[in-house]
């Protein structure tokens, strides 16, 4: 795979907050966004301490960037304060009011999003840059086909642009604005609910400009519709060398938006040949059948995000029955079936515990711990 070559922005690695480098020869980052909005009472006493420990979790299982949205002047203080909390960059994701953008600019949260469709003018625009040039901040440009400027839209409704070629005119007209006042720093997304105009739209920018492009499906719908959507757009721009950060969007938890986005890289790494190169835990597991002998289900939903979790580079395999598990999972470094009234737990295809159903979680995890 040629990947093409964008230049280098870095997002947060300041205070306590962990930087990244995006772009470049630099992995591709995964990110979610929040799916609720926050008040000050979150961030305080065991709601708090829940939070954190979820956005720990989040880093854990390899999300990058955690964005959320602020849409008033409260909620970027609740934002500035979490950021304060937590080592994972965070982002906002201001629509309609600068002001927004400047407020979160006072905070040590990591990157600004806006929307060229709904900011604002001129003027406003060059406060944002100001600031966050003064404060080392990259901004992301992310245009929507859902919120273009108007003539944009109108010029798709007349067919005298395709959707695809407005998304990129609107992130352009945003672009001569931000080069006007010197800022480099910058992303730029450009998504839709369709596969196709997703494609395009990032392809044609990928020929004209070397920034860095944060790519995915925007609405793509619940966990299995948003999956393949995504993983067919996505795929296919990483296998062009086009993407420096991905969202999986779903309507689903955030979560799955990483484990979706983790394996999609995992495939990409399988598809061109760069295997090795796969870093992490790899599930896998039998769909069950009649011959079920192991509820692969229910072990799977406890285990899953705790699996993700681990700084591990192994093959778990969790199997429904012993005629296919430990040899169809042979290469796994660790796996667990069942057998009647018995479980199996099984390393490189050889059976080394039969025990009871009842302790196959805490022998499953005292195995694990050993690798």
């Amino acid at each position: 795979m040629e990947r093409r070559i964008s230049r280098v922005v870095k997002i947060g690695g300041f205070d306590h907050v962990d930087g990244l480098c995006v772009g470049g020869n630099f992995p591709v980052v995964v990110q979610t966004m929040w799916k609720d909005r926050l008040s000050f009472f979150d961030l305080e006493g065991q709601a708090g301490e829940r939070l954190i420990a979820r956005i720990s979790g989040l880093k854990a299982m390899g999300c990058g960037l955690l964005r959320f949205a602020v849409p008033d002047l409260n909620a970027a203080d609740v934002l500035g304060h979490l950021a304060g909390m937590v080592s994972l960059p965070l982002v906002a994701d201001i629509h309609f009011d600068y002001k927004i953008a400047l407020r979160c600019l006072d905070y040590p949260i990591a990157k600004i999003r806006i929307n060229p469709g709904n900011i604002g003018s001129r003027e406003r625009v060059e406060k944002v840059l100001s600031k966050a040039a003064g404060r080392g901040i990259p901004l992301r440009i992310g245009v929507n086909a859902g919120s273009l400027p108007q003539d944009l839209r109108r010029s798709v409704e007349n067919a005298e642009l395709s959707r695809a070629e407005a998304l990129v005119a609107a992130a352009e007209r945003e672009l001569a604005l931000f080069s006007e006042f010197h800022f480099s720093p910058v992303l730029v997304s450009m998504k839709a609910s369709s596969i196709a105009d997703t494609i395009k739209a990032n392809r044609l920018f990928a020929s004209r400009f070397d920034i860095p492009l944060h790519i995915g499906v925007t609405e793509a719908g619940p966990l299995i519709a948003g999956v393949v959507r995504n993983a067919v757009a996505v795929h296919t721009l990483l296998t062009e060398g086009i993407g420096a950060t991905l969202r999986v969007s779903l309507s689903d938890t955030v979560e799955n938006e990483i484990i979706a986005g983790r394996e999609i890289l995992g495939a990409l790494a399988d598809t061109t040949g760069e295997e090795k190169t796969r870093k992490g835990v790899v599930i896998i597991s039998c769909p069950r059948c009649g011959r079920n002998g192991f509820d692969t289900h229910g072990f799977t939903d406890r285990w899953r995000d705790y699996l993700y979790s681990l700084d591990k580079n192994i093959t778990v395999a969790i199997m429904g029955c012993a005629v296919n598990g430990p040899e169809e999972a042979r290469h796994a470094d660790l796996g667990i079936t069942g057998a009647g009234e018995k479980v199996l737990i099984f390393r490189r295809g050889k059976v080394i515990r039969t025990i009871d159903a009842a302790l196959s979680d805490a022998l499953f995890r005292e195995e694990l711990e050993k690798l």
